[in-house]
């Protein structure tokens, strides 16, 4: 599983978010707090929109909130929203992968891996990161 940079500013949006919960933020104070670019930001704020995770309002007393409380919001639902499958084998999901022959079996590590790994990022949650009580 491979964190772009997009996925991991998209954690570290949402769990400042998640500080100030119910409060909203603004986009470019958020942006100078997590050190982000504010175009770069705006575009992934614009994704966890879409999917959801967040409410925007214009105006003077406008800005960002999250649209779910902390402890219903997961790093994978994050993590979907800005970029996909969680996990990929040349770029496709791992579901698709498949082999014929000696390699017939891999299909079933990469199905596994994609397990362990969705087991992870759907059961860690803003709150459990917040209070640093994911489990390892």
């Amino acid at each position: 599983m491979y964190i772009s940079a997009r996925a991991e500013y998209a954690i570290r949006a949402m769990l400042a978010l998640a500080v100030a919960h119910p409060d909203r933020v603004a986009a470019p104070a958020l942006a100078a707090s997590e050190e982000i670019s504010l175009a770069y930001l705006q575009a992934i704020l614009l994704d966890l929109r879409r999917a959801g995770l967040l409410f925007n309002r214009r105006g003077v007393d406008g800005g960002y909130s999250l649209a779910r409380p902390t402890d219903s919001i997961t790093v994978g639902d994050i993590l979907r929203a800005t970029g996909g499958a969680l996990t990929s084998v040349r770029g496709e999901p791992a579901e698709r992968a498949t082999y014929d022959g000696a390699a017939r079996g891999l299909s079933r590590v990469w199905l596994a891996v994609d397990a362990a790994i969705h087991d992870v990022l759907d059961r860690a949650t803003l709150a459990d990161v917040l209070a640093d009580k994911v489990s390892i």
